[in-house]
Parts: structure tokens; sequence; C-alpha cells
């Protein structure tokens, strides 16, 4: 084989290599990727179903519970338009409270409750995701257009509704 030819090969055989440790890579970022969703969204069927993302929003007040093992807490997440039902296990970051913004990560069970994996409290009075910001803007925004439009119609409504009754 000559020089020429031995070269051609070990640069065509590096350029597979790479494309193979590429498309690894990829793939494993890919299967770790965890999209954030708003109750209004998860309600919608647009959060995946059977893969893990996170649901982000405000839990709503008086829907902490706590279950009799110490650990099982089941709460509600709420956009200020849909509610979603959440149950986790696990020890609760110091900041998690009723009415603070919160990121939990999991995904939605055969019941239609979200099964958190972890949960995120906000970390400063000052701070919330941008994601979470929007999804609440949004939400407090559909809730005043309904109303708005129900007033108009004659009807009532109260702006929010839950994924799975209780």
């Amino acid at each position: 084989m000559k020089s020429r030819h031995k070269r051609l090969a070990f640069i065509v055989a590096g350029l597979a290599g790479l494309g193979g440790v590429a498309a690894l890579v990829l793939n494993a970022f890919s299967d770790n990727m965890v999209f954030f969703f708003s109750p209004t969204q998860v309600f919608a069927k647009e959060s995946p179903e059977g893969r893990n993302f996170r649901l982000g929003g405000l839990v709503e007040k008086g829907t902490i519970k706590r279950e009799d093992d110490g650990l099982t807490v089941h709460f509600v997440v709420t956009d200020n338009h849909k509610n979603i039902n959440v149950t986790y296990t696990g020890i609760l970051p110091d900041l998690f409270k009723e009415g603070q913004g919160v990121v939990a990560q999991g995904r939605i069970g055969p019941d239609g409750v979200f099964l958190a994996e972890e949960v995120l409290a906000k970390h400063d009075e000052n701070y919330m995701p941008p994601e979470v910001k929007e999804a609440l803007d949004k939400g407090k925004a559909d809730s005043i257009k309904a109303k708005a439009n129900s007033a108009a119609a004659g009807t009532s409504a109260t702006g929010t509704t839950t994924l799975i009754s209780q």
C-alpha cells in the first residue's frame, strides 16, 4: 500500500471514529434533556408522556398534605390558570412553602398525578426562574381574559381547573 493510500485510510478511519463519538455524545444529551412545562401546558397534553420533565409554578395555598410516613407530601402546583396535583416522597427544601415558586422534576403517573422525583424551591425572595415567571404571567393574563369573557357572556368562571380531582 502506498503512503498516500495509508494516509487516506487513516483520515477516513479518524473521521469515522470522530463521527461515532459525536453520535454517542448527542445521544447522551438527548436522553438527559429535561424540558420545563407549566400546568397549563401539561393539562393541554404538551408535556412528554413516559419521560421526565420539569413542572413549574406556585404551590397553591392550603394544599400541602403530609402522609404519616413523614416523607410523602401531596400538594398542588398552579400557574394561576390550571392546577396539577403533585406527589413527592423525600425531604423537601427548607424554602418550600405555600404560595412560593417551585420546580418539580418527574413524570405524570397513570392516575394523572405528577410524581416528582426532585423538588426545587425558589432560593431568593426576588428570584424566579424566567420560565416560571412567564408561565405565571400567561396564566394570570388568560385567567383575567376568561373572567372578562364570562362576565360579558353573563356566566361565571373560576379561572382554574384541576387535571385530576380528588
